[in-house]
């Protein structure tokens, strides 16, 4: 028996995942920009699994990186995919994981805005409240502008990935603008990366697990909260965005005043040279249970710069 791949799938399989993918059907998963392609695979009787593929780019592939911090995540108690192999063709990385109970959090209908904020805010709160002294990932300020120089200049930042506050820029603008706006102090925890709604996973009305973490590392706290308000704006309404900020921070602000974020810092982790500049696609409702999609907002290997570790 072997796997029933889709049309069109990006190379050939691992050799050694051709017998243990045997019977699983394969659906490509299209919601978001993201370089990799990622595939829901079923079997009769057999647990979900996602699968995720992508060229090698040399430092600049994502999977063998994700696959690190998932591994790291799990290990710090917090819910995630279970990577079940990573494996590389002449010309691809593959990657192989577990697929998480319930929706992710744009596309969970049957949950009031509110309640998503909340599990939105929960889930950040606990991964920010990590030790960041033991995450091995450093995705620093300076580390990252670095990476997004040598992607500027390697021609690899797509000017028609940003968003309307930087349209009609070019990347050596944006860039510019990054070094000129580049905070002296950075509030350091581990942070996602990535922390859009769909990148988020609830299940009978409580967190579930992160997916696509190929950018959690060390980095600003605000950085989180740039795109998770981004992201809460556009899928949940403008007026909910605020919310996010009054529930990750309503218990710092009655210990540190003043630690509320501010417009500059947002808009700065939205760079999408240190943050993202995510430009907005619909939500994709009614994803089977476990969807991991690929990232929301955005084609990751032209915007976004990540640190080798």
């Amino acid at each position: 028996m072997t796997a029933q791949l889709p049309d069109g799938l990006p190379g050939e399989l691992p050799a050694a995942w051709q017998a243990k993918l045997a019977g699983y059907s394969w659906a490509a998963q299209n919601i978001g920009r993201s370089n990799a392609s990622v595939f829901c695979l079923t079997a009769s009787g057999q647990p979900r699994l996602f699968a995720k593929t992508e060229l090698v780019c040399g430092a600049l592939g994502e999977l063998p990186d994700e696959a690190q911090r998932l591994r790291w995540l799990a290990a710090q108690g917090q819910p995630c995919p279970q990577v079940l192999d990573l494996a590389s063709t002449h010309d691809r990385h593959w990657l192989l994981m577990t697929a998480l109970p319930g929706h992710d959090l744009a596309s969970s209908p049957g949950l009031p805005a509110g309640r998503i904020v909340a599990i939105a805010a929960t889930a950040l709160r606990t991964l920010h409240g990590l030790d960041a002294a033991t995450c091995p990932f450093d995705h620093r300020a300076a580390v990252r502008i670095e990476y997004a120089r040598l992607r500027m200049q390697a021609g690899l930042v797509d000017a028609e990935d940003f968003d309307d506050e930087r349209m009609n820029q070019t990347p050596a603008q944006v860039f510019a603008a990054l070094q000129q706006q580049r905070p002296a102090h950075e509030d350091l925890v581990v942070t996602h990366g990535d922390a859009c709604l769909p990148n988020l996973l609830a299940a009978d009305g409580r967190f579930s697990g992160f997916v696509d973490c190929g950018r959690l590392g060390v980095a600003d706290r605000h950085q989180d909260l740039a795109l998770a308000a981004w992201s809460v704006r556009h899928n949940l309404g403008a007026g909910l965005g605020a919310g996010i900020f009054r529930c990750l921070c309503r218990r710092r602000r009655s210990r540190t005043p003043g630690v509320l974020p501010t417009a500059r810092r947002i808009l700065l982790m939205r760079n999408p040279a240190i943050g993202v500049a995510p430009r907005p696609i619909p939500p994709a409702p009614g994803l089977p249970s476990g969807t991991m999609p690929a990232r929301d907002c955005r084609r990751p290997c032209a915007t976004l710069p990540k640190s080798p570790g």
